[in-house]
């Protein structure tokens, strides 16, 4: 009798053992989704202009990547991040929609049957929620507070949608602070399981630009300056941090910041009656002024910072070269949710699920980027007309479908182009590589990136 309840003791034992180091590969996701800050911006990636300090922190004690790729604006990076695939997928979206057949196959939707709960707050473009108010729903979440895109302002006194209804109680409230509480009251309420924690930020993308009149000016008679946003930004990120450790559960956290694109050429500082007054956006970095590269496909636009932080998995003071793009998220939440990707699914992303635990590189061979320039009838946003410019690349070499071929190692600004009529032996082998990876974007059967 002894002899089996000690065998059943230490089956007992085991089980839980196997559910606890279940549990640790199952980690909570704090997903902050910064708007607008490229590289340059951050101080742990050189930048000069801007104090980042729980940034900076956040990479210090993490793993920094220096390849991660956006598109070039904010809607087509939405739209890759949350299905996972290239937006050329899709066909042709409208700025500001998403695919009704894609709903069901949103990362949230992936997590939410793999038990974890789901909230987001900030911004969400990917709908007029006055017209759809439960839209993020049908995307995959639980609870949402998102302000109302095209609708209301997002800064002071903004209109803030809640599961489905405007919130009634803004007045006076700054939208960034209301965000955060948003997510961290989330985060205090699911605490005891499984949570993707979704931090959209509205900082630091310029306030609305159609509303008659213009959205309210903040304390100073003015909008907030590109400086300010930086500095909310990582304020943000320090109060969420903080709350993880409150709460106790860092250890059990994966934290990733990622920003959408680069940082803008200009922002709005002010209204003068209906006229919206703009001011240049250039950084300093490494000893260079960098102006801003949103809506572009140079590194200055599409070449974003990314810091992964998960105590207890991720060694203090990595920079990871590894190429990550926007579609590699949905894999890789699903990866670390121990949730399998359906034999059907098509993705454009790979897991680097791996690299965030230790034990391998991402298998990634090539990342890819797009102009989709597709704007809502009768909209505002985005400006100009679609160049049909996309690129192709690996860690040194970037191929255009112009046939502009740039040495990225060598020359990050992209400021001299090869051309195919003087490649050498390694560069016209190098070219032939990248037009692979182009045809088999276009292949029946997807390979592996």
């Amino acid at each position: 009798m002894k002899i089996r309840n000690t065998t059943l003791l230490l089956f007992t034992l085991c089980c839980w053992n196997a559910t606890i180091a279940g549990e640790t590969t199952r980690p909570n996701i704090l997903f902050i989704f910064a708007d607008d800050i490229g590289q340059e911006v951050l101080q742990c990636y050189g930048g000069q202009s801007y104090e980042t300090p729980n940034l900076n922190e956040l990479a210090r004690t993490g793993m920094k990547f220096t390849n991660a790729s956006s598109m070039p604006v904010c809607h087509p990076s939405r739209l890759t991040l949350m299905s996972g695939k290239y937006p050329f997928r899709h066909g042709k979206v409208g700025w500001g929609d998403y695919p009704k057949e894609a709903e069901a196959h949103t990362f949230s939707n992936h997590l939410q049957r793999a038990g974890y709960k789901t909230g987001i707050a900030g911004k969400w473009q990917l709908c007029l929620l006055g017209d759809d108010p439960l839209h993020p729903r049908r995307m995959g979440f639980d609870h949402w507070d998102l302000f109302g895109w095209h609708e209301g302002p997002r800064y002071y006194e903004p209109m803030i949608h809640q599961n489905g209804k405007v919130r009634t109680d803004t007045l006076g409230h700054y939208g960034p602070d209301l965000y955060v509480r948003s997510v961290i009251d989330f985060m205090k309420r699911n605490r005891d399981q499984p949570f993707l924690a979704y931090y959209s930020m509205a900082v630091a993308h310029e306030v609305t630009d159609d509303l008659t009149p213009p959205v309210p000016h903040g304390p100073f008679g003015r909008y907030d300056n590109y400086a300010e946003m930086v500095a909310e930004t990582d304020r943000n990120v320090g109060r969420l941090v903080a709350a993880v450790n409150a709460l106790e559960l860092r250890e059990k956290t994966l934290i990733l910041f990622v920003a959408d694109n680069g940082t803008p050429p200009e922002i709005i500082i002010r209204a003068e009656g209906n006229d919206l007054i703009k001011v240049p956006v250039v950084s300093r970095c490494n000893g260079l002024d960098i102006p801003g590269g949103k809506k572009q496909l140079t590194n200055a636009g599409t070449n974003v910072p990314m810091i992964a932080n998960w105590s207890g998995a991720i060694g203090p003071g990595q920079v990871v070269h590894d190429l990550v793009d926007f579609s590699d998220f949905l894999p890789t939440f699903m990866d670390l949710a121990g949730q399998p990707i359906p034999d059907d699914a098509n993705l454009d992303g790979v897991s680097f699920a791996d690299r965030l635990r230790g034990l391998a590189a991402s298998p990634r061979s090539f990342a890819y980027c797009e102009e989709a320039v597709l704007p809502k009838p009768g909209g505002v946003e985005p400006d100009g007309k679609s160049s049909g410019l996309k690129w192709v690349r690996t860690q040194d070499w970037k191929l255009y479908n112009d046939g502009r071929l740039f040495h990225m190692s060598e020359d990050p600004h992209e400021q001299y182009p090869h051309a195919a009529s003087e490649d050498e032996v390694t560069r016209s082998a190098i070219r032939t590589q990248l037009l692979g990876f182009f045809e088999d974007l276009n292949a029946p059967a997807r390979v592996n990136r």
